[in-house]
């Protein structure tokens, strides 16, 4: 099942919102946009400035308002803000995700100065790149396609988000629907993150009308993780109820190195995860990156002895696998899609 392939109209929505009491936290806005006729909701974070800041603010401009000025980027100013959307897993919600993480990509917002917006799938689940999906997002035809263009839309128009900094991170199932993204939409992505997802099998991939335009792509997989197979094959909760198949990490990586015109052998490093010296590491963190000048890169972070968990963000329940907490995902990711330097004058790692 392919998404609609024409942009849809700008969608009506409902918003409330709620801000905090200092600059530096973002304000949290809840979005409801009907998306050809179903509502589709996402939280969105934006650093605001509080208007007794603001040397243009008015009277009767309420930090409690839905926001009308740009990302705190300096008195004065108007710069559109990079986007970032953050896409869950199965059975999570946007804000089931942001638990899950420890909110440790709230940073992007509030240390980077992005637009950043959780979005919820329909019951808990996104209308993926796999053929084996059988959740209702698929079954009952929602078009998760155009739910993230809609999306956009909105965060460019009403957030003062950048339309040519679209960045899109996905985890698990969320992963899944970047892919999707990636190869249906990559006219509106500026880069991408997939965490503890891999490319389905030839003959397990669902989009039939695919772009190949080139997209910069960074994966994070574990090889010890017990859902989607480092190695590739099938992907399954535990053992049970299969989610069809798919390429290993690493060719997954060499997919996208393919697809971006990359024909160089990668550089292979190992990554300091600040494990303290005398002490044996559970995990390790090795970067596989794929580059050519003029070329999008794309990076393979694989967590070794890791599983189907975020790393450096907050530890997951035993049955997912251990969670790295050394390397930071967060900041990896942020320094991947270039986003603006860390507010707490911390550099991004990468």
């Amino acid at each position: 099942m392919t998404s609609s392939p024409g942009r849809p109209p700008a969608p009506a929505a409902r918003t409330t919102a709620t801000a905090s009491a200092t600059g530096q936290d973002p304000a949290e806005v809840r979005e409801t946009l009907h998306v050809q006729g179903r509502p589709r909701t996402m939280t969105v974070l934006q650093v605001l400035h509080r208007p007794t800041d603001h040397p243009h603010a008015t009277p009767d401009e309420s930090p409690t308002a839905p926001p009308t000025t740009t990302p705190d980027a300096g008195p004065g100013t108007a710069a559109p803000a990079p986007v970032v959307l953050l896409l869950h897993g199965s059975n999570q919600t946007g804000e089931k995700l942001r638990a899950f993480t420890g909110r440790a990509f709230d940073r992007l917002a509030t240390a980077h100065g992005a637009v950043v917006a959780y979005l919820d799938g329909h019951k808990g689940h996104w209308n993926d790149a796999r053929v084996s999906n059988a959740f209702a997002a698929r079954t009952e035809g929602y078009d998760d396609v155009a739910f993230v263009r809609a999306a956009v839309e909105r965060l460019v128009e009403r957030y003062g988000g950048d339309p040519a900094r679209v960045h899109a991170v996905g985890y698990s199932n969320g992963g899944q629907m970047v892919i999707r993204l990636v190869h249906e939409i990559p006219d509106l992505l500026a880069g991408a993150a997939v965490l503890s997802a891999t490319q389905p099998a030839p003959e397990n991939f669902a989009p039939h009308e695919t772009r190949d335009r080139p997209v910069p792509v960074m994966f994070v997989h574990g090889t010890k993780d017990p859902l989607v197979p480092y190695a590739g094959g099938m992907a399954s909760m535990w053992g049970f109820r299969p989610r069809g198949l798919g390429l290993s990490a690493p060719e997954t990586a060499r997919y996208y190195a393919r697809r971006n015109g990359i024909t160089a052998p990668p550089a292979t490093e190992t990554v300091p995860t600040g494990t303290p010296a005398g002490r044996r590491a559970r995990t390790s963190v090795e970067a596989t990156r794929y580059g050519e000048p003029g070329r999008a890169p794309v990076v393979l972070y694989t967590v070794h002895g890791g599983g189907h968990t975020v790393p450096g963000t907050r530890r997951a329940p035993f049955l997912m696998g251990r969670t790295d907490l050394g390397f930071d995902t967060v900041a990896a990711t942020a320094a991947f899609f270039r986003l603006p330097g860390d507010r707490a004058g911390r550099p991004a790692r990468s």
